[in-house]
């Protein structure tokens, strides 16, 4: 059986060449440090460590081997998103960062598959990318952010995104960015700790009860890093849609099972609530994840898979059998 890796980055110097090429005012640039480590400028803004393995490709295999991963799909840096930017622009780099993972897809076939960044800042320039690569370049679905400058994906104006995702059978995968709170968060890495898991929290509870999860009952969504605070806290929702009238605005029945309407990666990075996910949501919704290159991911992925009190079966899904069908499209 394949071990395959659902969240992962990649920015290799040659896109970075291209990127910067399209857009000079923008100035993507990765500056090697030492052998294993760069800083990634982008927009002015630096990005540091930047591990060798998100840019070098041979560095990525060997760390793979090292790890035991058969495959990684790849997915752009959250840092090259671009939603601030004009429309135009971003869909212009969308497309060369697509075209760039759907290259390395093509030239390691056993080993990579692709996700689609998308021009989010146009949610109709975004459905005909998402559909540009999955049927021209095979690429699996799409990573986007948990909002879009402040924009959360409840918005109408995404609905065109969200009809040709479930119309491609995509696998979209919720990746938190300007995260809420921010300046209350800049002490201790904060931004990360918690801001990260509280924005993806924010996003997947606007596509629930923002009624999207209903209105797209086939939409394929995975959430970063275990889910947030979703599994955790989802009595709690289900609590307030029973005694408050805000949360039945759009979702006019009672949820039945708020945690397995989602997908997740299994980026818990503690075994007890990682054993938790998988007792709330079930093994066929958790798959495995590190999140490589970055220094908040976890290199034991599997490891702590194959460690847990469960099942076989329910591992070996984990592990890669789910994702090699969630993964797959109509197109």
């Amino acid at each position: 059986m394949h071990t395959i890796d659902i969240h992962t980055h990649v920015l290799t110097e040659e896109t970075a060449a291209l990127l910067r090429k399209e857009a000079p005012a923008v100035a993507v640039a990765i500056r090697p440090v030492d052998e294993d480590t760069a800083v990634l400028d982008v927009a002015g803004a630096s990005y540091r460590p930047f591990p060798r393995g998100g840019f070098d490709v041979a560095r990525r295999l060997q760390d793979m081997d090292r790890m035991g991963v058969d495959v990684h799909v790849l997915s752009a840096t959250p840092q090259t998103y671009m939603y601030g930017h004009d429309a135009a622009l971003g869909a212009a780099m969308c497309l060369i960062q697509n075209d760039q993972i759907a290259k390395l897809a093509a030239a390691y076939r056993e080993r990579f598959m692709g996700l689609a960044t998308l021009p989010m800042q146009d949610p109709s320039r975004a459905a005909d990318e998402l559909t540009r690569a999955v049927r021209k370049l095979g690429l699996r679905g799409a990573m986007f952010g948990s909002n879009v400058a402040g924009r959360n994906l409840d918005d109408p104006c995404f609905e065109p995104l969200w009809a040709a995702a479930e119309s491609l059978d995509a696998f979209m995968f919720v990746h938190p960015t300007n995260v809420a709170g921010a300046e209350r968060l800049k002490p201790y890495y904060l931004v990360n700790l918690i801001g990260n898991p509280l924005d993806t929290t924010i996003a997947a509870a606007c596509l629930f009860f923002g009624g999207v999860m209903d209105r797209h009952p086939k939409l394929k969504i995975c959430l970063a890093h275990a889910g947030g605070f979703v599994p955790y806290q989802a009595g709690r929702w289900l609590h307030g849609w029973r005694v408050r009238p805000e949360p039945k605005a759009r979702v006019r029945q009672e949820p039945d099972d708020i945690v397995k309407r989602f997908h997740y990666d299994s980026i818990a990075h503690c075994d007890e609530s990682l054993a938790f996910l998988i007792a709330q949501a079930g093994a066929n919704r958790v798959l495995l994840g590190s999140d490589y290159p970055y220094d908040m991911g976890m290199t034991d992925a599997i490891t702590r898979v194959r460690a847990l009190d469960i099942p076989q079966a329910d591992k070996d899904a984990i592990l890669g059998a789910r994702a090699k069908t969630l993964l797959s499209t109509r197109a």
